[in-house]
């Protein structure tokens, strides 16, 4: 019989390119999507990556207890993969109750009905390179202290430490992603590299000009969401559970990201990039580098795909997506 996965934030890049690799391999695929006046909307990105007709989509939401323990229950799933979060650092500032909700007490009702209801499937909470935030040593690694610098990265961590937590405290097979940034053409418009690539494209079809951007400088470890989802399943199949930091050991500056984003479709970013104050962060993360060491050494983990090949496929996304 074929292995049964729910996936919470099945909509989102990362649910996507995750339902794809488990169908691959042939698992039985669960997504939990809450109730939408635009349902259509939600699962285009299923639909784009061409599985939408194959996972098997049930209603459900990180604030509803009762509705989670339901699909636990009903799904009985072998691997459960807690995707979903307010996960929008710029937003996290305007909506820090909501952030809060959803990304920290949400890990909460996902794992209560883990313990009550699938105590022996074993559970991946996405977890984020963000904790770090004003970093406390050059190259991060999974003995790095944080230092959260976001109320999204705050609900991370509390996120991070229950799961930790609830795998001490009930034996639960939990286990930790600690993800540097991962991108992608499915990466909503609101996140920097995705903005960028849609501004190349409307740029060099003539449909814009000007992109304004916040801090040029911030550096960034940035991988591709394929390569990602592929240590999530490998962090499951461990014998031992056990956290892990997932990312390519490179880091590059938002300046640069544009530079290879703009230099894809034969333009000059400095022609085109406008700094606008409105787009800096209150508390700003200057750097981020991971160490995926431990992961390489556990499971052989490696990225496939460097920045400069990422961004092109984006851009070219992004050009189809507008007529290019």
């Amino acid at each position: 019989m074929s292995r049964k996965a729910l996936i919470t934030g099945v909509t989102g890049q990362d649910g996507a390119y995750l339902a794809e690799l488990l169908l691959n391999k042939g698992y039985e695929v669960y997504g939990m999507v809450r109730r939408s006046a635009s349902p259509e909307a939600m699962l285009e990105r299923l639909r784009w990556i061409g599985v939408i007709d194959r996972v098997n989509i049930v209603l459900g939401d990180l604030l509803d207890l009762s509705s989670l323990i339901r699909v636990v229950r009903d799904v009985q799933p072998d691997e459960i993969y807690n995707l979903a979060a307010q996960s929008f650092v710029g937003a996290s500032w305007d909506q820090p109750h909501l952030t809060g909700s959803v990304t920290a007490l949400g890990v909460t009702n996902i794992l209560e009905a883990v313990r009550i209801e699938a105590p022996k499937a074993r559970f991946y909470q996405a977890s984020s390179s963000e904790m770090y935030g004003r970093v406390q040593e050059p190259i991060q690694s999974e003995t790095t202290p944080f230092y959260p610098r976001s109320p999204y990265a705050v609900a991370k961590m509390y996120g991070h430490w229950l799961t930790v937590n609830y795998r001490e405290s009930y034996g639960l097979h939990a286990s930790c992603g600690i993800l540097f940034n991962h991108e992608s053409p499915l990466r909503g418009l609101e996140f920097v590299t995705r903005k960028v690539t849609d501004a190349v494209a409307q740029i060099k079809l003539g449909k814009a000009d000007k992109v304004e951007l916040g801090n040029l400088d911030a550096k960034r470890d940035w991988g591709h969401a394929r390569d990602y989802v592929d240590a999530m399943w490998r962090i499951l199949q461990q014998d031992t559970p056990d956290d892990y930091v997932i990312a390519t050991g490179r880091t590059v500056t938002v300046r640069e990201m544009c530079d290879i984003a703009f230099k894809a479709a034969g333009l000059n970013y400095e022609d085109h990039v406008v700094v606008s104050e409105k787009f800096f962060r209150p508390a700003e993360v200057d750097i981020l580098l991971g160490d995926p060491a431990k992961a390489k050494n556990a499971f052989g983990w490696e990225p496939t795909t460097t920045l400069e090949q990422m961004m092109t496929e984006m851009v070219q996304a992004d050009l189809k997506r507008h007529g290019g």
